[in-house]
């Protein structure tokens, strides 16, 4: 027969859930491309309806990031970076800090500067390993935190064979952990590529990863500076070769040099082996008795305290005098880790730059023209940081030029010799660190402050900060430094002296002490038009170790005359010279706050900014370290928008988004944002997800327990 005729239509069915959301719409190429254009979208008042930009503040145990991108895992901490799994095998240290890519093809040879060069989908990249977090194992007291996942995993390696969970170790055990502990903190150099199909990022298993450590497997030479006494295989004990140390640790940020090298900054060493400088309290009181005291030389302790981490190993040999860290330290990258400076080739190896001294190193970076490569016809000039409670600011400048068409090795060897200067914020108020004297205010673009580059060599004809305030107003560095009494410490006798101990020295001839400076980095694409030094002050809440005229506090009343700081959020400054387009001849440069913190929770609201980041434009981005503690939401990663174009009254903004922080990616836990770093086609950024559960509950990233990583965000282009 015939079909029927069609029936009616039945009832409407249950109304469907909501589908995903949608990327928003973009015409953008890259991660930074995306992130600024949302940012003209959002000053213009245009954004779409519903796009939640910025990220919005919250803390949780994952990986938050907008729409529009992807974060996917490296790499984490034990990790093979091969695909051996024996105890000795290379795998991925403890705490990743900073972070440095270098893309496939780029090559030095081509004259090109590593920065923005090469593939973004595959090549190399260094990561930092800073300290493993926790306590660890004594004679009687079992190891907490970090320390007890690395005794569970040398127990499961074979290497310890005691109960590691218990309270009583024997000696040896420790001992044994101890060297093994030493292989987690320094740097790592591995392989990585993305898939085509996903974006995502993973560890090249089949390429010869290196690890770089605190053994005296990992060696470098120190550059242009006498040491107290040589290094040893700490085995053996056989003594290394003058000048030749044994390890690098405490490795925080960083830098990537204009040829291809990295800087690792050693910070927080004096754990290790004992502080050189233990004539400070943690509120920068004056310790007497512990060898800067006035009236003689100063005098520090070299030897390893038998109290420090590494120092309270029972077997002498695998102890190293405290004067052989607290560098920058330049790691020619790939070569073997015991290949120091000068071993097999001049201008080849791993050098701890000496010149510029000991200090709680935290960052570096290199004055550069537009195209990221060195200055021609100019000295290179290296900026650095001391990333502690009243650290300065310093600047090393070659005595000879840069020239164009010069090898590796000629530009290294440039390095050797030099000058050191401190900044001096001059007119900045003591009591807050981070204000003007004269106005009670924040300096600005408008109204900056006034700084100096202050030499610091016994031979400096400057005028010593504090003369005027200690009754001799034309007292100069290099006398001040060399005279036993003044400013109530010690006498320098040497640069040799000086650069062994630059927190002390800085304080006797009365530099400005500063809130916590931690990354720094020359802008030479900057917003603004002009080449600018931008860096982060993370915060400050102790005590200064001098007064407003660079006087140092007297001991027997320090608790009750020295300003406590009040500085809990941090802020971002840029420093401008006075010759950018020579910046080694700069005496002088202008100071300003371009960025503040807060305690609060809003969509802008950040604190205690700690690692900075450029991109190809010159766009200023940054992560924090404070944020969980602070304002009770989690450290993030934020670009920072310096346009000129979207400030209050230029055309076609409806909302001025200048000086704001858009956070684009949120971590977990109580993890501190860090080691950021770009592709050069700026597809993906690179950072590192430090100590989460540090302090707080985290199981993040497997679920089974909180480890450090590296996590790759990457753009997602329609």
């Amino acid at each position: 027969g015939q079909d029927g005729a069609p029936g009616q239509d039945g009832p409407p069915g249950p109304k469907g859930e909501d589908g995903e959301d949608a990327v928003p719409w973009t015409s953008a190429a890259s991660i930074a491309g995306y992130v600024k254009e949302r940012v003209e979208m959002f000053a213009a008042g245009a954004l779409p309806a519903g796009e939640q930009f910025p990220l919005h503040a919250a803390a949780t145990d994952t990986i938050r990031t907008l729409a529009g991108v992807r974060s996917d895992i490296v790499v984490t901490w034990l990790d093979p970076l091969t695909f051996s799994t024996a105890p000795d095998a290379p795998r991925f240290g403890a705490n990743n800090d900073y972070t440095a890519f270098f893309g496939e093809g780029w090559s030095a040879a081509a004259g090109n500067a590593p920065q923005w060069n090469g593939s973004g989908t595959a090549g190399w990249l260094w990561v930092n390993h800073e300290y493993v977090s926790g306590k660890s194992p004594t004679a009687s007291s079992a190891p907490t935190g970090q320390h007890l996942t690395l005794a569970r995993h040398l127990k499961r390696l074979g290497v310890l064979a005691n109960d590691v969970e218990a309270n009583v170790w024997a000696q040896e055990d420790v001992d044994t952990y101890i060297r093994w502990e030493k292989k987690e903190v320094g740097g790592s150099w591995l392989r990585i590529v993305q898939d085509p199909a996903t974006g995502a990022w993973s560890v090249d298993r089949s390429a010869r990863a290196v690890r770089y450590d605190a053994t005296s497997k990992t060696l470098s030479r120190v550059a242009g500076h006498e040491l107290s006494g040589p290094g040893k295989d700490d085995l053996t004990g056989a003594p290394l070769p003058e000048g030749i140390v044994a390890g690098i640790m405490g490795d925080c940020a960083g830098g990537q040099t204009p040829w291809g090298t990295v800087i690792t900054a050693e910070e927080n060493v004096q754990d290790y082996y004992g502080d050189l400088e233990a004539n400070w309290s943690g509120d920068q009181k004056l310790l007497t008795g512990r060898g800067f005291d006035p009236g003689a030389p100063v005098s520090p302790v070299f030897e390893a305290s038998t109290s420090a981490e590494f120092g309270r190993i029972s077997d002498p040999n695998g102890r190293q005098p405290r004067d052989h860290y607290g560098y920058l330290t330049e790691i020619d990258p790939g070569k073997p880790a015991d290949e120091y400076d000068g071993k097999t080739a001049a201008g080849t190896g791993h050098k701890k730059f000496g010149f510029m001294g000991r200090a709680r190193w935290e960052a570096a970076t290199f004055a550069v023209d537009g195209d990221w490569k060195l200055l021609p016809g100019r000295p290179i000039v290296v900026y650095g940081t001391d990333d502690r409670r009243g650290g300065r600011i310093y600047k090393y400048v070659t005595a000879g030029s840069y020239t164009v068409g010069m090898t590796r090795e000629e530009i290294r060897g440039l390095l050797d010799e030099g000058k050191l200067y401190a900044a001096h914020l001059a007119g900045l108020d003591n009591t807050t660190g981070n204000t003007l004297l004269a106005t009670g205010a924040a300096p600005t673009e408008a109204a900056p402050g006034e700084g100096q580059w202050i030499e610091l060599s016994v031979d400096s004809a400057a005028v010593a900060p504090n003369a005027a305030a200690l009754g001799d107003a034309t007292r100069t560095v290099g006398a001040a430094l060399r005279d036993a009494s003044w400013n109530g410490l010690g006498g320098f006798a040497t640069d040799h002296d000086v650069w062994r101990a630059l927190f002390t020295a800085s304080n006797k001839v009365g530099i400005l002490e500063l809130n916590r400076p931690e990354d720094i980095e020359w802008n030479p694409r900057d917003p603004s038009g002009t080449p600018r030094v931008y860096v982060a002050f993370t915060n400050h809440t102790g005590q200064t170790a001098l007064d407003q005229g660079g006087k140092l506090y007297d001991p027997a009343t320090h608790a009750t005359t020295s300003p406590k700081r009040a500085d809990a959020v941090g802020s971002i400054f840029a420093l401008e010279e006075a010759d950018p387009a020579n910046p080694g001849a700069s005496g002088s440069f202008r100071y300003f706050e371009v960025w503040h913190g807060a305690k609060t929770q809003g969509d802008f609201d950040a604190s205690c900014p700690d690692n900075l980041l450029l991109d190809r434009e010159g766009g200023v981005w940054f992560g924090t370290d404070g944020n969980f503690g602070v304002a009770s939401h989690a450290d993030a990663f934020y670009y920072l928008d310096l346009d000129p174009a979207h400030r209050e009254g230029q055309p076609g903004v409806a909302q001025p988004s200048f000086g704001k922080a858009f956070r684009v990616v949120a971590l977990p836990s109580d993890a501190e944002a860090t080691g950021p770093s770009f592709t050069p086609d700026m597809g993906t950024i690179f950072m590192s997800v430090q100590h989460p559960g540090e302090n707080a509950y985290s199981t993040w990233p497997k679920g089974d327990g909180a480890l450090s990583s590296v996590i790759a965000v990457t753009f997602l282009p329609e």
